[in-house]
């Protein structure tokens, strides 16, 4: 796989980077696919080397995977901003969410957090990264 990220999602699309292993962040990636018809998003997993090479691009920790994290235009976001700015591009009326950007950062990533430490105990974890289908392998780096 290329470490260029340019070379990797076309203009106009976004990279989430989600925990390939929970149950919750799958549902989660399936949740923004049937929601984004345009196919807005493509996705990796951060156990990924792609996602290693994003992540170092960016200065983060590459070995702390506990968030979801969105690359839109140039940036990164994580947590619970990255859930807004994905939740903001849904079809339907997931764009309403956005409003909660409203609410402070730290407050709203307390609640994220809170899912995040508990994810493999309440929704559970998977043995390995997820396959996609071939229908949704494009969607996949």
């Amino acid at each position: 796989m290329a470490a260029d990220l340019n070379n990797e999602i076309k203009p106009g699309q976004s990279l989430v980077l989600f925990d390939g292993v929970c149950h919750f962040c799958n549902n989660s990636v399936n949740f923004i696919i049937d929601r984004d018809p345009k196919k807005k998003f493509v996705f990796a997993p951060l156990q990924s080397e792609l996602a290693k090479t994003v992540l170092n691009k960016f200065g983060e920790d590459t070995i702390k995977i506990d968030t979801i994290i969105l690359i839109q235009n140039n940036k990164i976001y994580k947590r619970s901003r990255a859930a807004l700015e994905i939740a903001k591009q849904l079809n339907g009326l997931w764009s309403l969410c956005y409003v909660f950007i409203i609410v402070p950062g730290f407050i709203r990533d307390m609640v994220y957090n809170l899912i995040a430490k508990n994810r493999y105990k309440w929704f559970g974890q998977l043995e390995a990264c997820r396959i996609p289908t071939p229908e949704m392998r494009e969607r996949f780096l």
